[in-house]
């Protein structure tokens, strides 16, 4: 939900045109954008570079910036140090910060120019995010009923979650929240949502048979859901402190994969996840208890190997 929500904050306070990506589409997105002539202001939001894009990346923007577009990065997940430097000597505006979510950096930074009921859509935002205990997510948790927030989050992460290719619902959703409506008022959102709760319930069985477990993580192949949907189950029912689900893409050649980490994990996965899917061919990255990647096909029994060893050796 952090993405849509950061996309419908900036469209609120600065309106314009949103494009939605996910990580295998990230570049290419960006090139198109990139040869709008007429475009003018460009603002990039919760991105998640990686060691395999993050130079054709700062390539990209070098290109923008020549062409006196104003360039903003607003994002949560680990940045190398030397894009970051390159990105500020070319004049971007840097927004950084791994202890909020991406929607909160938004909001925080262009509140002024915001409905009150943009405090809701990030306070959403970080909560499906697992961030609402941060300093400037916690604060504007507060101003609303828990109950409240936590069911609006949930409804907007399973309506999110189950259009994943359906992307002019996703921009309806930007549409939305932009217009400050809240998950009840958008029609069929909650009806949905239920639709979805009912087939992740069905997953539990199926996981509870089908996951396997390592030294140090449990992971399973899924092939009738989402991956991001059933990883907490593998992690939680597994009693480890990692778990990964991992999903072949249709008429892909890789694999679709979300890491998460318990509360007791005491490694950052985001990091060793970058890594580790660049060595292998692929792409990923995160934050330090919730990341994901793009694995290529025959290198996914490689991927979980070494990821049980770096969990182990962090």
């Amino acid at each position: 939900m952090d993405g849509i929500s950061a996309a419908a904050l900036v469209k609120q306070a600065h309106g314009g045109d949103t494009v939605l990506t996910d990580y295998p589409g990230q570049m290419k997105a960006l090139a198109d954008i990139a040869a709008d002539q007429s475009l003018k202001k460009l603002f990039i939001c919760d991105l998640g570079l990686s060691k395999k894009n993050q130079d054709e990346f700062v390539d990209i923007v070098s290109s923008l910036r020549k062409k006196r577009v104003s360039v903003t990065y607003v994002d949560h997940h680990m940045i190398d140090a030397g894009t970051a430097r390159r990105l500020s000597n070319l004049g971007v505006r840097m927004v950084h910060n791994t202890n909020e979510c991406a929607s909160v950096l938004v909001y925080d930074s262009f509140k002024s120019k915001m409905s009150d009921h943009a405090t809701f859509v990030a306070s959403c935002a970080a909560i499906t995010d697992y961030m609402e205990d941060r300093p400037l997510g916690s604060r504007l948790l507060q101003m609303y009923d828990r109950q409240f927030a936590l069911i609006s989050a949930t409804v907007m992460t399973y309506n999110i979650v189950g259009h994943q290719k359906d992307g002019a619902y996703l921009q309806s959703l930007v549409d939305a929240l932009a217009d400050s409506k809240f998950p009840h008022e958008i029609p069929g959102s909650f009806e949905f949502a239920q639709s979805q709760v009912e087939r992740l319930s069905e997953m539990i069985a199926k996981v509870k048979a089908g996951l396997k477990k390592t030294r140090n993580l449990a992971h399973m192949e899924i092939t009738d859901a989402g991956a991001g949907g059933a990883v907490n189950f593998v992690l939680g029912l597994s009693g480890k402190d990692v778990g990964v689900a991992y999903k072949a893409k249709k008429n892909e050649d890789f694999y679709s994969v979300s890491v998460r980490g318990s509360r007791s994990c005491r490694v950052h996965l985001g990091k060793i996840v970058n890594v580790l899917a660049s060595e292998l061919g692929g792409s990923g990255g995160g934050h330090d208890r919730a990341c994901g990647a793009i694995i290529p096909l025959a290198r996914i029994k490689k991927f979980v190997s070494e990821l049980n060893k770096r969990v182990a050796a962090a």
